[in-house]
């Protein structure tokens, strides 16, 4: 079969894919901004326990802890995805030195900064100076730390 009658059959498939993830991606752009978390200010006094406290971001945190518990085991219950043939689920389960130092990283980048990913991307929709800073910043960081694993991956 040529590669013009694969693309020519998986097309409808892989269109599906593409409008499931940009409508995906547009409801959690929306509800980052609904919850201000596209704000840095907003989650660095989340984020400030013995200064300037905003505990409003708890509320968020709540509903996503809420939704997740409701939902997981009935779509984990499903064959498979809508959209693809198996789930993607982590195999690992172990706590090592990498997985801490990471969150760490991770954490205290969400620190300094006031973004994590999901925010930084939708904060650029609007054009928080910031975010066109942290994102490169960011995939450099994250390109690094990948460079790096397999650098110690290949000297074993």
């Amino acid at each position: 079969m040529s590669d013009e009658a694969i693309l020519a059959r998986e097309s409808p498939h892989l269109l599906r894919i593409a409008v499931a993830a940009t409508s995906s991606g547009i409801i959690f752009g929306l509800g980052l901004a609904a919850a201000q978390m596209t704000n840095p200010d907003k989650v660095l006094n989340f984020l400030d326990v013995t200064g300037v406290w905003d505990a409003s971001l708890l509320f968020v945190l709540g509903a996503a802890v809420t939704v997740t518990v409701l939902t997981y085991h009935f779509v984990l219950r499903l064959k498979r995805p809508l959209f693809d043939s198996h789930f993607h689920l982590p195999v690992a389960s172990l706590i090592d030195r990498s997985l801490i130092a990471g969150a760490a990283l991770f954490g205290i980048g969400w620190g300094l900064a006031g973004y994590c990913p999901g925010p930084a991307i939708a904060s650029l929709g609007f054009g928080n100076v910031e975010a066109f800073w942290f994102l490169p910043a960011m995939f450099a960081g994250s390109l690094l730390g990948r460079l790096q694993t397999n650098r110690m991956t290949d000297g074993k």
